[in-house]
């Protein structure tokens, strides 16, 4: 796929982690601290020494500069999501690209913005893990340096368009395969894809152990929100060894739209912070879980014990249409007569007839999203 390829992963000489905070003597509080201005999103596969010194040092930046979100740093790299300031933001930016750990490896481009702030997060936390993005698959196992081959924006485009015309005519050796949960691609997806029914990423292994004879002797274009899952989810689903080729979308839906707002991506893109979701054009292709009316902007379940998210229309919920389903509607009155603070585990119609690793059966299920 013209000049892509597959990279080899980072294994840098462990460069001593700089403690260095960026001088803000310049700015103005009010500037460092507005409300308008921007999130990040990046992450950046490396060897770290020291999980817990880089994580403490990016506390301290964060901090720092009054940004708020999450960051997940391990021993193979760093992953987060912050949001404030545009003057905030832009120091960050400044300073990450300068610390020895992430030079050469960390460039302006991987980081993907949008509007927002530090409003859209309800505070910071950073945190070591073993992962820096929940697989479940420890890294040593299943390595970032085994990943598909990167496709630019513009190329994945040209494959999902040649993909499309080839697929109408029944002709395609190729799945657009979607990795992330089913409540993302629900507002938003590529057009022809193929999105498993998952709720979690760390579900995506044993969705491809179920699924082997789907991708079969198959060229796979794999895409998420900003690249990270695809980084892991191509890896492991080349060690499956079933696959003729295995394709990803470099920095992930993100990066495409910049290009291509109004290109094969229809509806709006899932974003895990309090604005839920961002859009680049006008489609809405879901709709409200109770009277079925063209809908898109998520919800949490209105049941004190539940964490699902949940699409009900404004007319909707003015009736008390608030909850995911019947069973945390019921379990919501009870909760309230109830004592405060006194929660139920989650248990409700969402979580109970959704398999956990559904089986796909014959051909895959292709998601399709005209006008």
């Amino acid at each position: 796929a013209g000049g892509a390829a597959r990279p080899s992963g980072h294994s840098c000489s462990n460069p001593e982690i700089s403690w260095a905070l960026p001088d803000t003597s310049h700015v103005s509080h009010d500037d460092l601290t507005s409300q308008v201005g921007e999130v990040l999103l990046y992450y950046c596969y490396c060897e770290v020494r020291d999980p817990e010194k880089l994580c403490a040092w990016q506390k301290a930046l964060c901090q720092h500069l009054h940004l708020t979100g999450k960051v997940r740093v391990a021993s193979e790299g760093i992953n987060g999501t912050v949001g404030g300031s545009k003057v905030a933001t832009s120091l960050y930016i400044k300073v990450m690209l300068s610390q020895p750990l992430f030079k050469n490896i960390l460039c302006q481009e991987d980081f993907k913005s949008s509007a927002g702030g530090a409003y859209c997060f309800p505070d910071l936390r950073v945190g070591v893990f073993k992962e820096i993005v929940p697989m479940g698959i420890d890294p040593k196992i299943v390595s970032y340096k085994e990943t598909g081959i990167h496709l630019s924006p513009q190329e994945f485009h040209r494959e999902v368009e040649q993909y499309l015309s080839q697929a109408t005519q029944g002709q395609s050796d190729t799945i657009l395969l979607d990795c992330r949960n089913f409540y993302e691609s629900k507002i938003g997806h590529f057009q022809g894809c193929l999105a498993p029914d998952i709720r979690k990423f760390s579900y995506f292994p044993s969705y491809v152990d179920e699924n082997l004879e789907l991708f079969k002797d198959k060229r796979v274009l794999m895409y998420c929100t900003g690249g990270i899952r695809c980084e892991r989810g191509s890896a492991y689903l080349r060690s499956k060894a079933v696959c003729r080729e295995v394709y990803q979308l470099k920095g992930g839906i993100h990066k495409y739209l910049e290009e291509f707002p109004d290109g094969f991506y229809r509806g709006k893109l899932f974003v895990f912070d309090d604005r839920y979701a961002i859009c680049s054009n006008e489609d809405i292709i879901s709709a409200c879980r109770y009277c079925g009316v063209l809908w898109d902007q998520y919800k949490l379940c209105s049941s004190q014990h539940c964490r699902q998210l949940v699409l009900t229309c404004p007319s909707c919920c003015n009736k008390g249409l608030t909850a995911c389903c019947p069973v945390c509607q019921e379990k919501e009155l009870k909760v309230t007569s109830r004592a405060s603070g006194q929660t139920l585990k989650e248990e409700c119609e969402c979580t109970r007839r959704r398999p956990r690793v559904p089986i796909e059966h014959g051909s895959p299920r292709m998601l399709d999203a005209g006008k």
